[in-house]
């Protein structure tokens, strides 16, 4: 550890960081229990079968602004109630809500996972499925915006990460 930038206050390294054991342990549980929106989509169109489902936790006038095509919609208040009868335990389920800021996502996947299912949440949310630049269904209809290029990769499909 560098102590000098202990001494002179670097707030990044006040805390050390982990030990290189404990760093992959912590990000390789993180990936079991997140799923980036790029990877969602890029299952979602491949073709194949996913080998998930989508869940909406938002309320149906979210739901009815714009949703992930294909999501089931299941608010998270419903959750413990309606479950069984729209899920089947045996297939992963992939949570969202808003965005960033809500966490709507991550208590349905508490839920969920309370009721025995495999779960992830997709960081980013429905905010960053649309900032993307993927489809969406409204009430109206399909619709896509413009890729926000702070957010996805211009110029390439991949951005390599």
């Amino acid at each position: 550890m560098n102590t000098q930038a202990i001494a002179t206050g670097n707030p990044v390294l006040r805390v050390p960081p982990a030990s290189p054991a404990a760093a992959a342990a912590y990000f390789s549980a993180s990936l079991a229990f997140h799923a980036d929106v790029s990877d969602v989509a890029a299952a979602l169109g491949s073709g194949a079968e996913p080998g998930f489902v989508v869940l909406d936790s938002r309320s149906t006038a979210s739901w009815d602004q714009g949703h992930v095509p294909g999501a089931i919609h299941l608010p998270t208040a419903l959750v413990a109630d309606r479950a069984a009868g729209l899920l089947d335990p045996e297939v992963p389920v992939i949570t969202y809500c808003w965005g960033p800021g809500c966490n709507g996502a991550t208590r349905a996947a508490l839920a969920l996972a309370e009721l025995g299912y495999q779960v992830k949440e997709m960081l980013g949310g429905f905010e960053y499925w649309v900032r993307e630049g993927f489809a969406y269904e409204t009430r109206e209809g399909p619709e896509r915006r413009v890729a926000d290029p702070l957010t996805a990769p211009a110029g390439d499909a991949d951005c390599g990460c």
